[in-house]
């Protein structure tokens, strides 16, 4: 990445925007004649009027300086007039990055460092399916890696959404796989195998198929090796969610089509119609509110979120089975 007089990183996507800084501050500090400058991080609220200043001027010992100022959004209006100021005119030596949430607060901010031909690079959000897929793919690409599907969906399904962790995992599989380039499902699978067999994911599928002993089972194993039991109940509420969004949509709708509107793949599409069989629409109901009270109890309301979550488990094969009673 290489660096410019002022750059502006804008998005909501903390891990992408934090890398995006380490990566600019390196490269502004690898420029010849750079490696001593300074680099000084500030919150944009903490900045108070003429402070941007005092951060810019020259050293009196030379070598530049870079400077961070972080969550520009917040900047109060004085500051906010500066900094666009500023990147109109860039002081020589010294490598402004901003980052800035991308929302209505400080767009005028925002269009001003545009306008003045600041360099942009955009963050955004990471949250369907396919963009986490895409993004496990770039990892492996900017380690010298590839990954096709069957990989990147089991380190999905093995280490979840994060996206600090997804890159972490991506990097040790990239250095420890073997001479070839190709990051394969059974590297995958050696790595994690014991978290891959027990995700959230494992415990929803087998909990809306209606399998009592294989979901309580997989829900256990899970909890005991470590995984949070709000990425489970996130994973049930998801697999309920789909088989409803699945279920009132018309029998022969394209699974493509389907995926490109529910936010899935057309794989996943296909099983749910699979588990769909057994389920009515009192029966999905039921298991929404039994995953929507789970929730809530995981995030503080029980004493035990293990028990809320087993209980959530018993309802979801309950429900499918007609069952009334919770």
């Amino acid at each position: 990445m290489a660096p410019a007089p002022v750059t502006i990183v804008v998005g909501e996507e903390e891990f992408l925007v934090d890398r995006a800084v380490r990566d600019l501050v390196t490269a502004s500090r690898d420029a010849p004649g750079s490696a001593d400058a300074d680099v000084h991080d500030r919150e944009g609220a903490e900045l108070g009027p003429g402070g941007l200043d005092s951060l810019t001027s020259p050293s009196l010992f030379g070598g530049g300086c870079v400077v961070v100022i972080r969550s520009a959004q917040d900047a109060s209006k004085e500051v906010a007039g500066e900094l666009a100021a500023y990147a109109a005119n860039p002081a020589p030596d010294v490598a402004l990055i901003l980052t800035h949430a991308g929302g209505a607060k400080g767009k005028e901010l925002l269009a001003g460092v545009k306008a003045a031909g600041a360099q942009v690079i955009e963050c955004p959000k990471v949250t369907r399916f396919a963009e986490r897929l895409d993004f496990i793919r770039a990892e492996f690409r900017r380690a010298g890696r590839r990954a096709d599907d069957a990989a990147a969906r089991a380190l999905l399904d093995a280490v979840g959404s994060d996206l600090r962790e997804l890159a972490a995992a991506c990097d040790q599989l990239a250095a420890d796989a073997d001479s070839e380039d190709r990051v394969d499902e059974a590297l995958v699978a050696r790595y994690f195998r014991g978290r891959a067999e027990a995700t959230g994911f494992a415990v929803a599928d087998r909990a809306v198929e209606g399998h009592l002993a294989q979901a309580l089972e997989q829900l256990r194993w899970a909890l005991a090796t470590g995984v949070s039991p709000v990425l489970i109940c996130s994973a049930l509420a998801t697999g309920v969610r789909l088989l409803g969004r699945v279920s009132s949509a018309s029998r022969g709708a394209n699974s493509a089509a389907l995926a490109a509107e529910v936010g899935a793949p057309p794989w996943k599409i296909d099983v749910v119609r699979r588990q769909l069989r057994g389920w009515n629409s009192e029966g999905i109901a039921r298991a929404l509110h039994a995953v929507a009270e789970a929730d809530a109890q995981v995030k503080g309301e029980a004493a035990s979120a293990d028990y809320a979550l087993e209980r959530a488990v018993r309802r979801i094969v309950a429900a499918r089975a007609g069952e009334g009673a919770f």
